[in-house]
């Protein structure tokens, strides 16, 4: 079983070896106890008709105050233990970074699962809370990258800050401008957003040389098709990186 917390979802997956073979999504509580993620997460293994039992169990956190829950729920409910992925020199991924332990688990966490799958130099934009950029450089080395306020993060303050601008759905318009406020907003949001994402990704790719741009996150297979510079969209890339990271942890 992987973990993905992120600030705003958690992601569970569960694989069998060869696939993933249930992944589950809820909000992000710090606040949770070991008993309350239990009782959700058993009630997903049932209704899915999974068995109660995993073998072992691997967690990427970027909410600290959660990961003592998430330790517990494993021991107590599972009687597996959580292990947590908090450094590239676990795994055997060199980070350039200052320090290297400020670098978030996910992004780690991402940057094993690319490398798994393509060739350095890669650019891996994650579409979650923050946008976040992960360079890997020609040797494979975790360069650094950026960071960028999320679509629904920019949007929200938006909404939230003119109270005649109505809430939009997440979709672009068949053109840049705008003839109603709703296309206005989707334009803006949408097309504008795509665009700091190409400029973001081209001048990161010119450090690097040139680079594959993979997109991953809850809201990247939207922008697949309006940034030039997405290549892929590979919704279980955590997820596949901390397989990878359980692997070299387990010595396999």
């Amino acid at each position: 079983m992987a973990i993905d917390v992120g600030n705003t979802h958690t992601v569970v997956g569960v694989h069998d070896g060869a696939d993933w073979i249930a992944m589950w999504r809820r909000s992000t509580d710090a606040d949770d106890t070991e008993d309350q993620i239990g009782v959700w997460l058993r009630g997903l293994f049932d209704l899915s008709g999974l068995p109660w039992k995993v073998d072992s169990a691997i967690c990427a956190s970027v909410v600290p105050a959660l990961d003592p829950a998430l330790d517990k729920m494993c021991e107590r409910w599972l009687n597996v233990r959580l292990r947590f992925l908090r450094r590239g020199d676990q795994v055997g991924l060199k980070v350039s970074y200052e320090p290297p332990t400020a670098v978030g688990a996910d992004r780690l966490a991402n940057a094993l699962g690319a490398l798994v799958k393509y060739r350095p130099p890669i650019i891996v934009v994650d579409f979650g809370t923050a946008t976040t950029f992960d360079a890997i450089d020609s040797e494979g080395t975790y360069a650094g990258g950026a960071i960028l306020p999320g679509v629904h993060v920019s949007s929200q303050a938006l909404f939230g800050r003119a109270a005649k601008l109505p809430a939009v759905e997440f979709k672009a318009p068949e053109k840049a401008i705008g003839k109603t406020t709703v296309q206005s907003l989707q334009s803006g949001i949408m097309l504008g957003y795509a665009g700091a994402i190409d400029a973001l990704a081209a001048r990161i790719g010119a450090e690097l040389g040139e680079a594959r741009v993979i997109a991953t996150g809850g809201l990247g297979s939207l922008f697949l098709g309006l940034c030039e510079s997405l290549e892929e969209y590979e919704p279980t890339l955590t997820l596949d990186g901390l397989l990878v990271a359980h692997e070299r942890l387990s010595g396999n």
